[in-house]
This record gives C-alpha cells, structure tokens and sequence, in this order.
C-alpha cells in the first residue's frame, strides 16, 4: 500500500509513451521528436539520457523504451534491452522468421546462444526476477514459433 505521502507527491501523469529507438542514436527528429515534442517534453535532455544509457548496446540496436510523461512538462523513461526475436535473427544469420514455422526451418541455434541471451534479457527490469531456465524457455519457445532449430550443438 503507498503512504499517504506518496499518494499526496504522485504526479498526473500526461501520457505513457513507447517508442522503439537505435541504441545510441536518439535525435530529435522523428521517430523521437514529433512523439515527445506533442506532450512539450524537453527533448535534447530525453536524447542526451537515452544515448548515455544505452552506449553500452552495439549501434543501431533497436531498443524498446517507455517514456512517462507529466503534466508538469517532466518525464522519466525505463530502457529494456532489445527484442528476443532480433537477437534470434542474429544469432541464427537471417533476415526474417520462417512463413510456415513448424514446417519449415529456416536456421538453426544452439543451446549456448539461448543461454546468452537470456543472461542478457535477465537485465531487463520485467524478467530480473524470472530465473534463467523460464527465459530460456521462452526464448526456446519463441524460436520454434520463428522456424529457428534450436540443437545441443551445431553439426
């Protein structure tokens, strides 16, 4: 239960943004600008934060961020890692998933790249309490439903 001094500090929040933006590479122009630009937030102070978070990502590594904007013309912003299934198509060396996967298999991976990225997805604020073996599960899940293989090791 939140305090009644919580409660009585709370901002009106204006609107909850999501954007998907390169790691490193937020400018004020579109998709970035008209998006914060409409709730009148600052938006050099948005790309100057975003870009020092996430300068440890390679480049153009699209990142999922939620912006929370107040009335008061403040925000903050919660930066998740990137995609499960941008990771896979890395991994796996392709462009897109399979159009009928169960059937056909596009690329194959093997059990260490699942682990990697699920120690990396273990960072992200939503699956910091999920332990290892549910990520990589998921991430298993998620690339059957790709037409990606996943094997022991790789023939």
């Amino acid at each position: 239960m939140a305090t009644l001094k919580e409660i009585l500090t709370r901002r009106p929040v204006a609107a909850t943004i999501r954007l998907t933006v390169p790691a490193g590479a937020a400018k004020p122009a579109p998709p970035v600008g008209p998006a914060l630009g409409q709730y009148r937030l600052n938006l050099m102070a948005f790309c100057k934060d975003f870009n020092a978070r996430t300068q440890k990502y390679k480049p153009e590594s699209p990142m999922a961020v939620t912006i929370t904007a107040f009335t008061d013309n403040t925000f903050e912003f919660t930066v998740k890692s990137p995609s499960v299934t941008w990771y896979l198509k890395k991994a796996a060396g392709i462009e897109s998933g399979s159009g009928r996967a169960g059937h056909v298999m596009v690329s194959t991976i093997t059990v260490k790249h699942v682990y990697e990225i699920a120690k990396i997805k273990q960072s992200d604020p939503y699956c910091q309490y999920m332990s290892l073996e549910s990520i990589s599960k998921s991430i298993i899940g998620t690339a059957n439903s790709m037409g990606i293989k996943v094997q022991k090791e790789l023939d």
